[in-house]
């Protein structure tokens, strides 16, 4: 198991690793295998790709976000500006289903509403907007309203998914549904391969909510 000096060296030379994020101001401080990302960056997207970057390091448990957003000048729009991109940038998003989605915007922070039948068209909707000019945040309050499925079909074509995955240990991970909400409880070996756990329990039909109790257990 690595020391938390190890696993800051290794989240420092991750996000360094970036090229996009080479010339952003990230502290890195980490204690029992949490890692805290502060400091400024240039843009919503860099604050998504770091925090990605630091997910990827094999023996981070978790991760905080205390980055703020700070736009250069060529970068700042007007609320209306945003508003109008960020409506056309779903419209030509072929997985989002604009018509049901509603979005406000409140000095440069976008909040976006309604109801979709998958998770991933919900992920979509926000990495849609993702890289706008402007975009400071994200808030996705967009809910998932799905079919009606049976609970043992969803924890039965979950457990399925697992087992096809190089990147899930499926034998670590027990799964129970019910109501549309799938309880993951368990361990795995890392933070990266419990979203991949997460966005694999997502991915099955019915599924409104996902309860994550995965541990990270090295």
């Amino acid at each position: 198991m690595k020391t938390d000096h190890e696993l800051r060296s290794d989240v420092i030379a991750e996000l360094e690793w970036q090229p996009s994020l080479r010339d952003e101001e990230i502290g890195v401080a980490v204690k029992d295998g949490v890692v805290t990302l502060s400091g400024t960056v240039s843009n919503y997207a860099r604050k998504f790709e770091a925090e990605k970057a630091a997910e990827k390091v094999n023996g981070v448990k978790a991760v905080a976000l205390d980055l703020v957003v700070k736009l250069g000048s060529p970068f700042i729009r007007t609320d209306s500006d945003i508003a109008h991109a960020a409506i056309q940038a779903l419209k030509w998003d072929l997985d989002v289903p604009d018509e049901n989605i509603k979005l406000r915007v409140e000095d440069g922070r976008v909040l976006l509403e309604g109801e979709v039948e998958w998770q991933y068209q919900r992920s979509a909707a926000e990495r849609a907007l993702r890289y706008l000019y402007g975009v400071k945040s994200v808030s996705n309050l967009i809910s998932v309203k799905p079919v009606k499925v049976s609970p043992v079909d969803v924890s039965k074509k979950i457990r399925e998914a697992f087992k096809r995955s190089a990147d899930v240990d499926a034998s670590r991970i027990t799964v129970e549904a019910r109501d549309g909400t799938v309880v993951l409880k368990g361990s795995v070996r890392s933070w990266a391969e419990r979203h991949d756990a997460e966005n694999a329990a997502w991915a099955a039909p019915g599924v409104m909510q996902v309860d994550d109790r995965l541990a990270v257990a090295l």
